[in-house]
């Protein structure tokens, strides 16, 4: 049977929880033809412990990926939500152990590193000459970073302190590694560079969660940086807020809302992104809408589309000019969608409007591939999120042993064991309790590995910034969190 546990204060809720974290085009860029790094896929047979036997690799020597994961997604439909949180009535939320039924089978630490699946804009921007044109590529990966959260209702496992993940990709050219600094508040630092060494991307991320009845809203903290070497540029932005609705009651649905503004340093260009939210009829449903402004605040570019969908650029008076024109009326008159009245009904998701419409002259920045045709038996991963977590024998023998892969909860779930995975996490968080106990009785500081909290070279705050020597594969010291 899971396992349902409530916490009795307030530093065991970092044990358990973090935050939740989604063809009239006149330019070349394009997803099909236009990256120079392939993805690809395959099915794989896996042993008893969900580990590989054996790598494969296509004819051209990169690593094949797996397609599918061990087993399909477990149902939630026997369990109620409201039967576990109406036990809840007048406590603090932060003091609960959520059961595992709601996680999907991978690491919050993971789950960042899903920033990287469209890495192939930043490779188009490095490549680019022009200031504006890059910037355009950036904000087009900014919304790419936040798409597979689409449908995701499924909460990441919380890392352990001293957890890591790396992932290199030799197909889409990077590197990535990640690593759980701080436990109380739950803090995740990430480092990730190109191998032709063409950028470098950083940055740490603690999400604060808001409770609202029926919603759940993560509000993004930490700073993004993307450094583009050969144009010696750094960019830096902040993720949108991401709110999960009908916690309690109701279909569960995921929007993503707020201002995103990404800042060239070296140039004093601007874009300006607004997330916005459904509204009140659910017009603007997963749009995104926004400017790139030169540092005299000039508009010299529009960027509209939807986080889910695609992402398209024009020159500014011909957008106005169209939407003075009326050209957007269209998927407004059709919506006659009626509101409910009762305060206990859920937040129903409003239906989903045609697709983005298209202005004449405009230019494609990004289109979302197709998720694989199994994946709401996958909870709704991505064919990037399937390969994260899989995990072969010449994998094994390099790989940190604080890294996320060999976490028993995880791979449990991932393998269909609800009971062995509850326990497990369970174990895990109970071990983590009692060393942090210990290094407060004999004043021990705890130690982060891999980074180090420096001033920011552009924004002045202070980040956790990777301090190297990760791939060096000098592992000796490390944690037994396992």
């Amino acid at each position: 049977m899971l396992q349902i546990q409530r916490m009795g204060s307030e530093e065991e809720f970092f044990d358990a929880v973090t935050g939740l974290e989604s063809e009239d085009s006149s330019g070349e860029f394009s997803e099909a033809g236009s990256a120079d790094f392939i993805f690809t896929d395959r099915e794989v047979v896996r042993s008893e412990t969900g580990v590989m036997n054996s790598t494969e690799f296509q004819e051209n020597g990169i690593k094949r990926h797996r397609t599918t994961l061990p087993a399909p997604m477990f149902s939630r439909s026997n369990f109620s939500v409201w039967s576990f949180l109406k036990k809840c009535i007048g406590m603090e939320l932060s003091k609960i152990t959520m059961p595992i039924v709601f996680n999907e089978p991978l690491s919050f630490l993971q789950r960042i590193t899903e920033y990287m699946e469209h890495t192939y804009l930043i490779h188009k921007a490095c490549l680019l000459p022009d200031s504006v044109e890059r910037m355009q590529v950036i904000a087009a990966f900014a919304v790419s970073a936040v798409a597979s959260q689409w449908e995701r209702t499924g909460k990441p496992f919380n890392p352990l302190l001293g957890e890591t993940f790396e992932l290199i990709r030799d197909d889409l050219g990077f590197k990535f590694v990640a690593e759980q600094v701080s436990h109380h508040p739950p803090v995740s630092a990430f480092y990730a560079e190109g191998l032709n060494k063409d950028f470098i991307f950083q940055g740490s991320i603690y999400p604060k969660l808001k409770f609202w009845g029926k919603s759940v809203e993560a509000e993004p903290r930490g700073t993004i940086t993307l450094e583009l070497l050969r144009s010696n540029e750094a960019y830096t932005w902040t993720n949108p807020t991401c709110c999960v609705h009908n916690v309690i009651l109701g279909k569960l649905w995921i929007e993503q809302y707020g201002i995103v503004e990404i800042t060239n340093h070296s140039t004093g260009e601007k874009c300006l992104l607004n997330f916005k939210k459904c509204g009140l009829f659910g017009k603007e449903l997963h749009r995104v809408e926004g400017y790139i402004l030169d540092k005299n605040k000039k508009k010299l570019c529009v960027i509209y589309g939807k986080w889910t969908e695609c992402l398209w650029c024009i020159d500014p008076n011909t957008y106005e000019t169209y939407k003075k024109k009326g050209g957007d009326s269209k998927a407004a008159k059709q919506i006659e969608e009626q509101i409910g009245s009762e305060s206990d009904e859920a937040d129903d998701m409003p239906e989903v409007q045609e697709t983005v419409q298209v202005i004449p002259g405009s230019k494609l920045l990004w289109r979302i591939p197709s998720r694989p045709s199994h994946s709401a038996k996958m909870y709704n991963f991505t064919n990037f999120a399937v390969s994260l977590n899989e995990l072969d024998k010449e994998l094994e023998a390099i790989l940190a042993p604080t890294d996320c892969r060999f976490r028993p909860d995880i791979r449990a779930m991932e393998n269909g064991d609800m009971d062995l995975a509850s326990k497990e996490k369970e174990r895990l968080e109970e071990k983590q309790r009692a060393a942090r106990k210990e290094r407060a009785q004999t004043a021990e500081e705890w130690n982060t590995r891999w980074f180090q909290q420096k001033t920011h070279s552009y924004t002045g705050t202070l980040e956790w910034t990777y301090s190297g020597g990760y791939f060096d594969r000098n592992f000796t010291d490390c944690p037994d969190i396992y």
